[in-house]
């Protein structure tokens, strides 16, 4: 009897499998490289030219980021440190350590310190430093814990589901702006009545958040969210321009 299908038919389901364990394969490796941290820099962590650690810096001798970080609230980029930055101490404050060598002979020949990079936004993104900390959204939501870093790494993977995830949900990072700059700042540290007679609260609360004991992070958020008006984009021109 003739065969119905042609003799090439017969390797079909040979090819499909072959195709099949490629395809799970290469989706594999896709989700494995570009998902993971490896991919993301979560916890990438450069040695640096001078050993910078924040922990004493903030926390020990409570300096604000804007001392050195000094353009944040007025350009999109956040500035690091010139060496007169870090000179305007350390002409009298260990003035002799040899790990301030660096910062010496920068500020003797008046070359910068080339400081490592480690939250660097892509090219193709456009992110507005000044926007962000001046409507509650403070260093430690992109950054994390800084001011208790002995040495800086990246703590959030900066990914665009990531960034997605507030401009969706702003209510849930938001919190009033003389607490930007407060890295550990906490909702349970606002006063209700007084937080009210600033801000109000939401047109649509059922419940009067004055006589409240403490207010959540989501109720803070939601009253600055309508306060400030924010809707954050999330087209795709929000942020590839």
């Amino acid at each position: 009897m003739a065969n119905f299908f042609p003799r090439w038919t017969n390797w079909v389901p040979i090819k499909l499998v072959v195709c099949g364990i490629v395809i799970v394969c290469g989706l594999t490796a896709g989700t494995w490289y570009y998902v993971t941290p490896k991919y993301t820099k979560v916890r990438y962590q450069p040695i640096q030219p001078v050993p910078f650690p924040h922990d004493i810096h903030v926390t020990q001798l409570g300096m604000d980021c804007r001392y050195c970080h000094s353009f944040v609230e007025v350009a999109a980029h956040s500035n690091v440190p010139n060496t007169q930055t870090c000179m305007n101490c350390h002409t009298q404050v260990q003035k002799d350590n040899p790990k301030l060598e660096p910062v010496r002979v920068s500020w003797k020949t008046g070359e910068p310190i080339d400081w490592v990079w480690i939250h660097r936004t892509v090219d193709y993104v456009y992110y507005n430093h000044a926007a962000h900390v001046n409507r509650g959204i403070s260093c430690f939501s992109c950054h994390g814990p800084v001011n208790r870093m002995p040495v800086v790494y990246q703590a959030k993977p900066h990914s665009m589901a990531w960034c997605l995830e507030c401009h969706r949900h702003p209510e849930n990072f938001l919190r009033p702006e003389d607490q930007v700059f407060n890295l550990d700042w906490k909702p349970e540290d606002v006063k209700p009545a007084e937080f009210v007679a600033k801000y109000g609260q939401p047109s649509d609360a059922r419940e009067d958040f004055s006589k409240k004991k403490k207010l959540t992070q989501t109720q803070i958020g939601q009253t600055l969210k309508e306060r400030w008006n924010i809707t954050p984009p999330q087209n795709c021109q929000g942020c590839h321009r």
